[in-house]
């Protein structure tokens, strides 16, 4: 596999239209599997439990793949490549707003924040999803961080599991809404950055080339 920064990055026509291999095939195959996961869990919530566990199960596994790739795999996979700290986050998103954002040939800033919270809560999701299959596992909650225990409580302020339940449950779905509502900003960010930097970004994901970086541009 290679990287844009290689002498021997792959490379195609000339000028304008030069294209870099940025996104190795098994990124591509986490992204794409990720959103066939997430879907078929969305959509079999309630209604086909064992389809459900499954996607779910996909999922975790999926992340924690996501979680070594961005340690040991190729340049731009890398989670020190993209990551960027809250202070350049926010210039970047400032000169968004102001329509003067540069061209990252990797994850931008504002992606790689979105990158985190989507991992952060695909694995929030996909736990108490884990912890929901089983009502044993609940009993596992007390040694951890008392994250829901309030709305365990009942007037007496002694928990019952049925509370802890239902408490995890709410957690759960929550989880899985505010997903969706970070996968429609994902979305829209993608879209955005498109029309600035006049590429298909959706497109590169799937092939994996992107333009060349340019004069300015942030590879």
């Amino acid at each position: 596999m290679t990287d844009a920064s290689t002498p021997d990055a792959r490379l195609s026509g000339a000028g304008a239209s030069a294209k870099v291999r940025v996104w190795d095939p098994l990124v591509r195959l986490f992204h794409w599997g990720l959103v066939a996961a997430f879907a078929i869990a969305w959509l079999s919530a309630d209604e086909v439990q064992p389809v459900h566990e499954i996607a779910g199960y996909a999922i975790a596994a999926l992340v924690a793949f996501r979680l070594v790739w961005g340690l040991v795999g190729s340049r731009h996979a890398r989670f020190a490549q993209f990551l960027k700290g809250p202070r350049e986050t926010l210039a970047y998103l400032g000169d968004m707003v102001r329509r003067r954002e540069r061209r990252y040939l990797g994850h931008n800033p504002a992606g790689a924040a979105m990158i985190v919270a989507l991992l952060v809560t695909l694995s929030g999701t996909a736990f108490t999803g884990w912890l929901l299959e089983e009502p044993d596992r609940v009993a596992m909650l007390p040694a951890l961080p008392q994250i829901v225990a309030p709305a365990w409580a009942d007037d007496d302020g002694h928990g019952t599991r049925g509370d802890a339940e239902e408490a995890l449950e709410e957690v759960h779905e929550t989880l899985a809404n505010l997903m969706l509502l970070l996968a429609a900003l994902h979305v829209g960010g993608v879209v955005l950055a498109s029309f600035r930097h006049d590429e298909n970004l959706a497109r590169s994901m799937i092939t994996g080339d992107k333009r060349a970086p340019g004069p300015g541009d942030i590879a």
